[in-house]
């Protein structure tokens, strides 16, 4: 088990509400942003002198512009629906984690300044001053949110947390306080193309050594190309892709599909991340600038498709956005969804079978699949409602004997956050992160325990990397969370692979 220096939640089988503790979580904050982080997403580079009227002028401009947050902050009654639904609120049992409480934040000073009641008669409506204070609890809450949206599931108006902690984030940066982590790495985006900074050498090195990786598992020769003019299909896939386990094995299952497939595909240099980190800070200049890589990558490489690659927040950028954001996109060809999801693509070759698997690849796992948040309850896939939650999982079952999934309360729309998703995937939010996965890991461990699940398949970056650093801490191994294109890759049958008896008899006849 991992170490850690605050009180891990102790796993049980049936959740409970916890006792509250106020104030539990208040240190808990991330690192601020640099000067130099800030300069390059044109925000303030420290808080500004005059902070309070700007972020109040801040908060009117986002009231008149979207029409959701006036709503969302006009139409709680405190039915309580929403209380026990956060999973930072059940691992932390702080009452500003739950949902009404970490809304109320912004709800406070949003009465206080722009109703009529607030500005005469603050203390009878609960309006509250824009004090040093409470932007202290504004900095230190809202990023104890990954804006999973589960709140929203059962709030009986829709109210959505999500769309709140992203305009807290945005009036935040514009007065000078941001994050160090969600605004280096968009910063590292415009600089580089990626989150992790990784230069187009270093990436065509990368997809080089997994060519030579596959021919010699395979003995058939896999294309992992970069910047290739003229072909029919642009992948936009997290950068994680590239250099770390399980997410490096779903991109060699990506490359094994397209190659089955028989279609012409590749990355681009220019737009090496699928990730837009501009939506968890609620800036939607930022994320349009992230967005529009990808339409000036797919016009310059001539594409006639773009494909996303497993990442869940970039799914729902995506899907909710990327037309907004850098559309038209009249240039690619109509017979095909833009963008399409690396599992509606793989489906497709399921059901019209021209895929063929050896199940039995993938029969030292017991799998279950993690609903990851911005697929399940901000997308869609394929043709039906429903399908981002079915077609992952019929992806399993074609290449797997053995999957069970978790209690229907935890998944599918109803699914329980990883707990490092919104922009809290750093070290400097440990705490939070692992007490935020307390109701996933609880849900994980009841069906190891009940159907022997081995390991959990998930279709989002984020989530695989949350899971690989914090289900030690409930002492679970780092290896137990793998990518679904991991499962494609193993079971995937090429046309021409040798099996392993005939390498044998190879390798005998040449002794």
């Amino acid at each position: 088990m991992a170490k850690a220096d605050f009180q891990v939640p102790e796993l049980k089988q049936y959740a409970e509400i916890p006792t509250i503790e106020p104030g539990v979580m208040a240190h808990s904050a991330p690192f601020k942003s640099k000067e130099e982080f800030q300069g390059a997403l044109g925000f303030p580079g420290t808080l500004v002198d005059d902070w309070q009227p700007k972020a109040i002028a801040k908060m009117g401009d986002l009231l008149s512009r979207y029409r959701s947050l006036r709503v969302y902050m006009d139409s709680c009654v405190k039915c309580g629906s929403c209380t026990d639904k956060c999973h930072y609120y059940l691992g932390t049992k702080d009452p500003k984690n739950m949902p009404v409480g970490r809304q109320d934040l912004m709800r406070k000073v949003y009465r206080r300044y722009f109703t009529l009641a607030g500005r005469f008669f603050p203390k009878l409506v609960g309006a509250e001053d824009f004090t040093e204070e409470v932007l202290d609890d504004w900095y230190s809450y809202f990023h104890q949110c990954s804006q999973c949206r589960r709140c929203s599931v059962f709030c009986p108006y829709g109210i959505d947390t999500a769309e709140i902690s992203m305009a807290a984030r945005e009036i935040m940066d514009s007065i000078g306080v941001g994050q160090k982590y969600c605004n280096e790495i968009i910063g590292k985006v415009y600089k580089i193309g990626n989150n992790l900074g990784l230069p187009g050498p270093a990436l065509a090195d990368t997809l080089e050594g997994l060519e030579e990786d596959v021919f010699d598992d395979t003995g058939v020769e896999v294309k992992y190309p970069l910047d290739q003019e003229g072909a029919e299909i642009l992948l936009v896939t997290p950068s994680a892709d590239f250099f770390a386990e399980p997410h490096v094995d779903g991109l060699i299952g990506y490359g094994k599909v397209f190659h089955e497939a028989g279609v012409s595909w590749t990355l681009s240099t220019h737009a090496s991340e699928a990730a837009n980190f501009g939506m968890f800070i609620g800036s939607y200049e930022n994320m349009r600038r992230v967005a529009m890589r990808i339409r000036e990558a797919a016009i310059k490489l001539k594409v006639k498709r773009i494909v996303f690659g497993e990442c869940g927040h970039a799914w729902r950028v995506a899907y909710s956005f990327l037309n907004t954001l850098a559309g038209p996109w009249d240039f690619l060809d109509p017979r095909y969804p833009v963008p399409q999801h690396i599992c509606e693509f793989t489906y497709g070759l399921i059901q019209e079978g021209k895929l063929r698997f050896d199940k039995t690849q993938n029969d030292d796992m017991v799998l279950t699949y993690h609903d990851s948040c911005n697929v399940a309850r901000a997308s869609r896939m394929g043709d039906r409602p429903g399908g981002q939650f079915d077609i992952p999982r019929a992806i399993i079952r074609a290449t797997c004997n053995h999957f069970y999934d978790m209690d229907e309360e935890t998944i599918r729309d109803r699914t329980f956050c990883c707990g490092g998703g919104g922009g809290l995937l750093t070290d400097d939010l440990m705490e939070i992160r692992v007490k935020g996965a307390q109701p996933r890991v609880e849900a994980l461990n009841n069906v190891m325990q009940e159907k022997g699940v081995t390991h959990m398949a998930a279709i989002c970056a984020i989530c695989k990397s949350q899971f690989t650093k914090v289900l030690p801490y409930y002492g679970m191994e780092m290896d137990q969370i793998v990518s679904v294109h991991q499962l494609v890759s193993n079971a995937l049958v090429l046309t021409g692979q040798a099996d392993d008896d005939e390498e044998d008899t190879v390798e005998d006849e040449a002794a």
